[in-house]
């Protein structure tokens, strides 16, 4: 066996002990744009089948690590072969109301309640989500380590960016075609230009703060 198709193996290591104690539809959970300065918070859940193992299943990584044309690419095959995939979003009026991390569990619970069938054990990118009915585990790194995750995280990705174009139409001028909502040099500069829109966080400090920021101030936050 080749080291990297042994590396691709390790990603269904949580799935198998789901399975061990007798777990059988097991569901990956992730969010995407937590660090944005602008658009909703989208958490996607992802059953997938452990029945089948299209050659695709090696290609699958974190989002964060993957071109935007890999995602688009295995986006649909993810749907093609998920047994249920659920999408939660949360915008940035509750993002401002609720706080980040309630919003992303907000957006978490959204995702599990819209999969069909729902799963018997939750799989989430480091979060837990208090009051869930059913059972859960947390895994550290877990869109770099465990496949489902991986997989909601690329369904998620893809998801939000295609709202964000739809944005971009809607708010011109930030460049959020491109920038997606995050923190640019080109989005600040617009920001500036243009002050914030009704889909960019009000309480986050480059918002709140935009007309005395410069890139440069706030380009650790990217």
């Amino acid at each position: 066996m080749k080291r990297s198709d042994s590396r691709h193996l390790l990603k269904f290591k949580e799935e198998k002990l789901c399975e061990q104690q007798g777990y059988q539809l097991i569901a990956g959970v992730d969010e995407v744009g937590r660090g944005c300065l602008a658009g909703p918070v989208v958490a996607t859940a992802v059953i997938m089948p452990r029945d089948t193992c299209p050659s695709w299943f090696k290609k699958v990584r974190d989002s964060k690590l993957l071109s935007a044309e890999q995602r688009e690419s295995l986006s649909p095959l993810i749907h093609d072969v998920a047994i249920s995939i659920g999408t939660g979003i949360v915008l940035p009026d509750l993002i401002d109301a609720q706080g980040m991390t309630k919003a992303v569990r907000l957006a978490m619970s959204k995702a599990i309640q819209n999969l069909l069938p729902q799963p018997h054990f939750i799989l989430l990118d480091y979060l837990t989500i208090p009051g869930l009915t059913l059972p859960q585990k947390g895994v550290v790194n877990g869109d770099t380590l465990c496949f489902s995750i991986a997989c909601a995280s690329i369904v998620a990705k893809v998801f939000r960016d295609s709202m964000m174009l739809e944005l971009d139409k809607k708010y011109p001028g930030y460049g959020f075609a491109q920038n997606k909502g995050y923190a640019t040099e080109e989005h600040i500069a617009n920001l500036h230009r243009l002050g914030p829109s009704a889909i960019h966080r009000r309480l986050f400090w480059p918002v709140k703060n935009s007309a005395q920021l410069s890139f440069y101030d706030i380009k650790g936050l990217k």
